[in-house]
């Protein structure tokens, strides 16, 4: 199964090294990898973390991580899971996800 990382995604993924390079450099750099590998590893179950509540037609899913979410979706045969998001809880996630 294949698993990608969509630009957005991945642009938050870098801003979120950032934020944390501020008082920590080598934290953001584990950080950031830990939340990448949470990402791939969604290869290995994608069906197993919950539809998000309101998107459930739109086949978006979550991943908590820390106080961070991974909102993707499982996309057609052979499977394929698109990382949409990289959020932290705090921020309003639902005019984020489809503003």
């Amino acid at each position: 199964m294949i698993v990608r990382i969509l630009p957005g995604a991945q642009a938050e993924l870098e801003a979120i090294g950032d934020y944390i390079a501020r008082d920590n450099p080598r934290r953001a750099l584990s950080f950031v990898r830990e939340l990448r590998d949470k990402c791939m590893s969604l290869a290995d179950m994608p069906l197993a973390y919950p539809l998000v509540p309101r998107y459930e037609d739109r086949g978006v899913r979550h991943r908590v991580h820390g106080s961070y979410q991974i909102f993707y979706r499982v996309i057609g045969h052979p499977e394929r899971i698109d990382v949409i998001h990289v959020l932290h809880s705090a921020r309003d996630i639902a005019a984020i996800l489809f503003p």
